[in-house]
């Protein structure tokens, strides 16, 4: 009996990216947040608006594979 639990978890797929991937989109947003509430003017128009979209497209698309991945 205690090997087929052995195996069973040598099966299972580990979620270290998940969590790693999950917590950085998190730590991203209420950065986000807490900038956004001090002021009122962030991310303002031009490179600034395109880095921050582009680094929370990329959060976003990476937490979603490491989802997929380790499923």
């Amino acid at each position: 009996m205690h090997a087929l639990v052995l195996a069973a978890e040598a099966a299972e797929k580990s979620k270290t990216a998940w969590y790693v991937a999950g917590g950085a989109l998190a730590l991203w947003a209420v950065i986000l947040a807490a900038i956004g509430i001090t002021q009122p003017s962030f991310p303002g128009k031009g490179p600034g608006r395109a880095a921050v979209i582009t680094i929370s497209v990329l959060l976003v698309a990476t937490a979603m594979a490491m989802a997929v991945v380790t499923a």
